[in-house]
């Protein structure tokens, strides 16, 4: 046969097919396509490399008391003031940082691996395990987060470890519930049929065939999950049953903007934490859009 005698329609098809680009490829490029999803991104990367990098340059104890210097004003020495305790508000900010955003990814990776093994078992085998699993998740989302949250500190004791297993253990009926559905529509398909009709045993079907089809959704509800994290975390240690002190956060360093003298006269003890949650929340909302359109072609357009 001579290239003459090659359909055209092959000989068209060939260039596409070695120019194609893999879907994992097109969701990289779709999602720096968001510009405001790339900004996050930075923001958050920029965030991180501060709160590690920069207190060994800084060179200042966070926790270090200094009675002669109780509330001071920003200026030499201290570029964001003292704190009531007399202690520097920049160290703390920033090794506040990396508390607040261990308890923020450490307890969304708690609630997401809990709710993908429930929701594929959920989804997968049905009948009484869905019914027992799906009604123990509405019980969960019954109860208001915040205040079980406060009643398991108030009885255990505050505590870092306390706190994200907390906020984990309270928080994975969002990625259960997507993830069952998911579960549920992918076992009626042909070919999870034909997987299980040659042999292959649940687990296999669920690690190897489900998992990886309900990956992008759910990285998109961690996301989210992270920042939800995070405000719990301000909010439960802003009213004292969060991270203990003397260790830094940024939600216990608003503790002490409680009086409306200082939210007046003092705005360098409750700006900087505030502003650093603000953009820190906007941040991952922003990253989250940006997954959200890389796992859905159609909305990337």
């Amino acid at each position: 046969m001579t290239a003459t005698d090659i359909p055209p329609a092959l000989t068209a098809a060939a260039p596409a097919a070695a120019g194609a680009v893999s879907p994992g490829r097109l969701a990289v490029r779709r999602f720096f396509r968001h510009r405001l999803a790339v900004a996050g991104l930075v923001m958050l990367g920029l965030f991180a490399l501060a709160a590690i990098v920069l207190p060994w340059f800084l060179g200042t104890d966070p926790n270090q008391v200094v009675p002669t210097a109780i509330r001071q004003a920003p200026g030499d020495g201290h570029p964001l003031g003292t704190d009531s305790a007399g202690r520097d508000v920049l160290a703390r900010l920033l090794v506040g940082g990396r508390i607040s955003l261990l308890v923020g990814l450490s307890s969304a990776l708690v609630a997401t691996i809990i709710g993908l093994t429930l929701g594929a078992v959920a989804g997968y085998f049905g009948r009484w395990v869905d019914g027992i699993l799906s009604r123990f998740a509405d019980v969960v989302l019954a109860f208001p987060s915040l205040i079980v949250i406060i009643v398991v500190a108030a009885f255990v004791g505050p505590s870092l470890p306390t706190l994200i297993l907390s906020i984990g253990l309270f928080g994975w009926p969002t990625p259960f519930r997507i993830v069952r559905g998911l579960t549920l529509s992918l076992r009626e398909q042909d070919s999870l049929v034909a997987v299980a009709g040659l042999g292959a045993g649940p687990a296999r079907i669920l690690r190897r065939h489900v998992v990886p089809v309900v990956i992008a959704p759910l990285t998109v509800v961690a996301t989210l999950a992270v920042a939800q994290a995070i405000l719990l975390e301000a909010t439960v240690s802003f009213l004292g049953l969060g991270v203990p002190p003397p260790t830094a956060s940024w939600g216990n360093m608003l503790n002490d903007a409680q009086s409306l003298t200082i939210l007046e006269t003092m705005p360098w003890l409750w700006l900087p934490p505030g502003i650093a949650i603000a953009l820190t929340v906007l941040a991952v909302n922003f990253v989250g859009d940006g997954l959200r359109d890389a796992a859905d072609p159609r909305r990337g357009r």
